[in-house]
């Protein structure tokens, strides 16, 4: 469907509703910053996101993993060489553990470089014996409850930290940080689990073996893959990955304008429903071989990827206004609240074509709230024939308070969510698609793990939150714990590529007892 046929803009959401929006009481200054912002370069480019909806349709298709993963608000304050490298760190060993059991490639989208805003359930909070108005984010005010009045300046603050990030990001994923011959430099050493340590030991001893038995065989024949990349060897497949960034697109004035118009790359291949089987070109391609202009469409260039809240799904809101005209594939976030029908209603309109990478669907109802709600919507979404992934957010519907007043969630309850969810789709004949976590290497300043979410390996009381309680948002799995979750899912993907080898190898009995006929 042509966007401007169906009446879509880049500023038409402002026709709309806009919950969660952010009243900025000098609007002057506001369109000042705003209109700066529409002269700076676009952080993401059209290629790259185009590579990720074909990944995506992979996703979609059980062909790749999804891991979405990061901070639940990133700080002007975290923007620093150490924690990006320690993000990105745990990323990198997650995926890998992951990739060990599956044997599957994984995609990894972090919430970095630009997810700085949080939605609030309330304008304002009490601190101590004053109201004020809630922290909405770096980008928006402070958390000191003296800069709570929001400031535009703070805007051009975040597009300037979101590029300081991608950069380093873009620089470490180039300059053999992400290399498989030494993942053992992504670090385990604040771990204090002795048994993740070994396993993790083992699956990096495991690894070098058989990188030696690849360069035995003539791979990497021409040093390149002997050689570090300083000494002039190339990156290789082994030594780069693709990583992408996203957030929650959530201040509209700000995305709308980051959101450029660009002709679709005229060597990507086409997302509409019949490249499937291959039938079809791009829209600029399509154009090119007719001799015409090629169309442009609108991308928003502030990351790869964004979702629409929980908070903000409404289907006549100006957040799906806004989201169904952009070309970046979205996430939604799917609550108890949602309806099935109303899922279907939200996909007909943010994808009304059906085209493959674009929707991806994340659920996160809770440990307690799972078993009423996820099968009624995988079996809505299956008969509406969208096509779309589904990846568990078994982190927000889980949060509670400590004893202490400190937000927290415990892990037992995260695991909880996500071996439901996995197991449901399984009963749904569904595939659980991906995981969303908000998780963190960051470490404190004694170099030991943050503190923020009970239990685990390393067993975290309700007394030891205080030690290294250090996010300003929602508890963040720390990297002890994120490795956790990461060993249950590749243990269940290493026993389900195991029943399913048993079964082909019982299928190959029957089929040689029967003398090589068709049972």
């Amino acid at each position: 469907m042509n966007e401007q046929e169906a009446g879509w803009t880049p500023s038409s959401w402002r026709s709309k509703p806009a919950a969660q929006d952010v009243v900025y009481p000098d609007r002057e200054k506001l369109d000042k910053v705003l209109n700066k912002i529409r002269t700076l370069p676009p952080l993401v480019t059209p290629s790259e996101i185009e590579r990720l909806r074909h990944k995506l349709s992979q996703v979609q298709r059980n062909e790749a993993f999804l891991l979405h993963a990061g901070d639940c608000a990133e700080s002007f304050d975290a923007c620093t060489h150490e924690n990006i490298s320690a993000k990105i760190g745990l990323i990198l060993s997650f995926s890998l553990i992951l990739i060990w059991g599956a044997r599957m490639p994984v995609v990894r989208i972090g919430r970095i470089a630009g997810q700085y805003a949080k939605p609030r359930s309330s304008a304002t909070e009490k601190i101590g014996d004053r109201e004020v108005l809630s922290f909405r984010g770096d980008n928006v005010n402070g958390l000191d409850p003296n800069d709570r009045t929001p400031d535009p300046e703070r805007l051009l603050s975040a597009y300037f930290h979101s590029t300081a990030t991608l950069n380093y990001v873009r620089g470490l994923l180039t300059s053999g940080f992400a290399s498989l011959h030494h993942p053992r430099d992504w670090s385990l050493s604040h771990v204090r689990s002795p048994a993740l340590r070994e396993e993790f030991e083992r699956i990096t001893e495991g690894l070098s073996d058989a990188l030696d038995f690849t360069r035995t065989i003539g791979f990497g024949a021409d040093g390149g893959d002997r050689l570090s990349y300083e000494q002039g060897g190339g990156r290789g497949v082994l030594g780069e990955v693709d990583f992408y960034t996203s957030h929650e697109g959530l201040m509209l004035d700000v995305e709308e304008a980051m959101t450029r118009a660009f002709p679709v790359p005229s060597s990507t291949a086409s997302t509409s429903r019949s490249a499937i089987t291959n039938a079809s070109r791009s829209p600029s391609a399509e154009a090119e071989s007719q001799g015409e202009r090629p169309r442009k469409v609108h991308y928003n260039t502030s990351a790869h990827f964004l979702w629409i809240g929980d908070r903000t799904r409404q289907l006549t809101g100006a957040h799906v206004e806004y989201f169904r005209g952009v070309r970046n594939p979205i996430g939604v976030k799917v609550g108890p609240t949602m309806q099935a029908d109303e899922i279907v209603r939200l996909l007909d309109i943010v994808n009304p074509d059906r085209e493959p990478g674009k929707v991806t669907l994340i659920t996160r109802y809770g440990a307690g709230k799972i078993e009423q709600h996820l099968a009624s919507h995988i079996t809505a979404v299956q008969a509406s024939g969208h096509p779309v992934a589904w990846i568990c957010d078994a982190m927000h519907g889980n949060t509670l308070t400590s004893s202490t007043g400190l937000k927290t969630r415990h892990f037992g309850t995260i695991i909880s969510e996500l071996t439901a969810c996995l197991r449901i789709h399984a009963e749904c004949g569904s595939t659980l698609n991906g995981v969303s976590l908000e998780f963190t290497g960051e470490l404190s300043e004694d170099g030991f793990s943050v503190t923020e979410c009970l239990g685990g390996s390393m067993e975290l009381a309700e007394e030891e939150l205080g030690l290294r309680y250090q996010s300003f948002c929602d508890p963040r799995l720390n990297f002890e714990q994120s490795l956790d979750v990461a060993f249950l899912l590749s243990n269940h993907f290493k026993k389900a590529r195991g029943r399913a080898a048993g079964k082909r190898a019982e299928g190959d009995v029957l089929y040689s007892e029967l003398g090589g006929r068709k049972a």
